[in-house]
């Protein structure tokens, strides 16, 4: 016999209410000793102002809502374009691309490897002609767009920057974001190319070639999002984070950037999970501590460098199959995490993100939960509306304590690029992979619907199934073929070769390069191909 709703309530408890899910303490109460006036340290200061605890505009959203994507991709072009412009229709404020694994891992259509994976997880762009067909009756320079790209990333800016001379686009009015971190790939998600240094070279320079012909547009978008849904605590996710974007910050200063100009497009991208005020607090000390690194380490005074601009995910290893409708709620309460957060941009996972594509219906859904948080719920009327909560700076700074305390391991171990290549850092997130599945498994971490509340017999009810168009990887490979057949060769040989030649010195930037095969029509997987002859593959180490 299944258990009523009150025994559930008597027999299940919450596992450690004194502690928030990255282990820090959170006391039955705070009072107003524990806030940073008590402690004469100049409390929180103003929205706007060095450290930006409390948001980086000081009229947080009036002026205008965080951007809203919602991340979307899949099959053909021309599908991703329908979908596109459905959202764009619906009242979205901002394209976010996924690219399929061949494209992220730069492989052609016609490698053997890539076929059976063709359009699955994201749209197939693998040359110029496809970008064209993406972005088709959308205007470029009126669109912010996000790609979630990073080992061929420098070659998909280079895309879109062609695909933007095509349509008559001046550069200097493309914004947006070209995610570009690779150093989270090798710790996180495993679509890494080349050793990790001359993967460092690349994007130092798609950074510093972007300040000057695309100055609106963010080229690296340093992702803590992928360490959390890898298994990092919130507390880890920003401390790896900003160990890694310090790690960037020091590549480009050796490659001739100046940290006051090009640390204004620096932007971050994190997840958002259930733990509403560890997420907030997070955020609020992100800002703190970005802030004053760049201040402090680097000697910067300028504001507009020294300004922390992050990105969410509401969703991601925090949905779950089980009841899949509970995500609903559970994107909604993120949301209101990242927006009180101070999140300046935002994409909501539809409900079904954990076992499928999103449906037109989920994506639309996804979307309207934004809109209703940000024009009904009057959260976005004030900055920072949990600014002053005793429990929210005690928290903010307990926080705080703690990303210094990790960055300085990383720091004492010889830094984020060095911690990677020896495989240190990958193994502090497995283990704290592992310690989240324990919990779960063992109910220390409640999940609803999952691990609890779950009913006898329960059949999970997805809704609506989606289909990926059995044609799609048939179509991509065949119009690949045609452009590879038609495009002028000696041109593609010519870009190639100076790529090539490029890439074997290490003084110029390689992107004035890459540009000029996108134009070509030569293939991701053939700019890769000529990288590799240069730089080789990256191995990952192995702990036993």
């Amino acid at each position: 016999m299944k258990a009523s709703a009150a025994e559930l309530d008597e027999t299940i408890s919450m596992p450690h209410p004194d502690r928030t899910p990255s282990g820090l303490h959170v006391p039955v109460v705070v009072g107003p000793d524990e806030t940073p006036a008590a402690r004469n340290d100049g409390g929180v200061g103003q929205p706007g102002q060095f450290p930006f605890t409390r948001g980086i505009f000081p009229d947080g959203y009036r002026g205008r809502l965080w951007t809203m994507r919602q991340y979307s991709g899949f099959g053909t072009a021309e599908e991703s374009n329908e979908r596109y412009r459905f959202l764009l229709d619906q009242g979205q404020t901002g394209l976010s691309v996924a690219l399929d694994l061949p494209t992220q891992c730069g492989l052609d259509p016609d490698e053997p490897m890539a076929r059976s994976e063709i359009g699955k997880v994201g749209v197939s762009l693998s040359n110029l002609s496809e970008m064209e067909l993406l972005f088709k009756g959308i205007d470029l320079g009126r669109i912010s767009t996000s790609f979630t790209i990073n080992g061929t990333a420098a070659m998909i800016y280079a895309m879109y920057v062609a695909c933007a001379d095509k349509h008559g686009v001046p550069r200097d009015r493309l914004t947006g974001t070209i995610q570009n971190d690779i150093l989270k790939e090798y710790v996180a998600r495993g679509t890494w190319i080349f050793p990790v240094r001359p993967s460092m070279r690349l994007i130092a320079d798609s950074i510093l070639y972007s300040n000057e012909v695309s100055p609106r547009f963010n080229p690296i978008s340093i992702a803590g999002a992928h360490m959390r849904d890898a298994g990092c605590t919130a507390v880890e996710e920003m401390a790896y984070t900003l160990a890694n974007g310090l790690a960037y910050v020091d590549t480009v200063v050796a490659r001739g950037g100046d940290v006051a100009k090009f640390a204004r497009r620096l932007s971050f991208f994190f997840y958002v999970h259930m733990d509403l005020f560890e997420e907030v607090a997070k955020f609020r000390a992100g800002r703190r501590v970005w802030a004053r690194l760049i201040k402090e380490r680097y000697g910067v005074d300028d504001e507009k460098a020294q300004m922390f601009r992050f990105g969410v995910v509401c969703g991601g290893s925090s949905l779950t199959s089980a009841q899949p409708y509970n995500n609903v709620v559970r994107v909604a309460i993120e949301t209101c995490a990242a927006v009180m957060g101070g999140a300046q941009s935002v994409f909501t996972c539809a409900y079904d993100e954990a076992f499928q594509i999103p449906t037109e219906f989920s994506a639309e859904l996804a979307l309207r939960t934004q809109q209703i948080i940000g024009y009904e719920s009057g959260i976005a009327r004030t900055v920072d509306p949990l600014g002053g909560s005793y429990f929210v700076e005690d928290l903010t700074d307990r926080t705080e304590t703690r990303i210094r305390e990790l960055m300085a391991e990383i720091d004492a171990y010889g830094g984020a690029v060095k911690a990677i290549e020896d495989g240190w850092l990958q193994l502090r997130i497995a283990r704290s992979a592992l310690q989240r599945k324990r919990d779960t498994d063992g109910d220390e971490r409640l999940v609803v619907g999952q691990n609890c509340f779950r009913r006898e017999n329960q059949a999970e009810q997805p809704g609506e199934l989606f289909h990926l168009n059995p044609q799609a990887s048939a179509t991509v490979a065949e119009r690949f073929q045609r452009v590879r057949d038609t495009r002028n060769q000696a041109e593609v040989r010519k870009s190639l070769d100076a790529l090539g030649s490029a890439a074997a010195h290490d003084e110029g930037n390689l992107m004035p390069y890459l540009v000029d095969c996108c134009h070509a029509y030569a293939t991701i997987g053939e700019m890769v191909a000529r990288l590799k002859e240069q730089w080789g593959e990256f191995e990952e180490p192995v702990h036993l």
